[in-house]
């Protein structure tokens, strides 16, 4: 009995901020852990005005996320892409369209969620829990076991490092191959 089984829920009233930012990844992974593997925060956080940054790194996690939706307390301003100026609106856009492109992957983890209660968002020891490194790494995780994602979770990055778990693993922009763990 419980949620987990059918339903989902999203990740709670996370102030808006970078730190709520990162708590949304945390509050995702926790949660799917914990035997929920459907959920996902409001898109730039439930109360305040985010930065258009903040606003456009948020959104480019949640399309990475089982729910994405933007949502947020009726006084704390409109979510909405276009209210951030074009070129959030354009990088906005083609975090949608890669999230379309993942659509058949997002259905599959589904159905792996159903089946075996593995949730769609793990964390990166999932398949090496014996690993110290990816132990202490908070800030990427793993879509179902085939994608890693490493959000840009602090203001003014455009570059960041990512910990690979063992295996071969693939640029999807570059087609570059990065052989892990490194």
């Amino acid at each position: 009995a419980g949620m987990q089984r059918y339903g989902g829920t999203w990740s709670g009233d996370v102030s808006t901020g970078w730190d709520g930012l990162r708590a949304s990844l945390s509050l995702v992974l926790g949660l799917g852990l914990c035997g929920v593997p459907y959920s996902g925060p409001d898109v730039g956080g439930f109360d305040g005005f985010p930065s258009p940054e903040l606003y456009l790194r948020w959104f480019q996690l949640g399309a990475y996320l089982p729910l994405f939706r933007t949502h947020s307390a009726i006084d704390a301003g409109r979510r909405e892409p276009w209210e951030f100026g074009p070129e959030v609106l354009e990088h906005a856009r083609a975090a949608l369209v890669e999230r379309e492109r993942l659509h058949p992957y997002f259905v599959s983890l589904s159905q792996v969620a159903r089946l075996t209660g593995a949730p769609y968002v793990r964390p990166v020891w999932w398949g090496a829990p014996g690993d110290r490194a990816l132990r202490e790494c908070e800030d990427a995780f793993l879509l179902g076991d085939a994608l890693l994602v490493a959000p840009v979770l602090e203001p003014g990055v455009r570059r960041r490092a990512v910990r690979l778990p063992r295996g071969r693993w693939y640029d999807t922009v570059t087609g570059r191959a990065y052989e892990g763990p490194g």
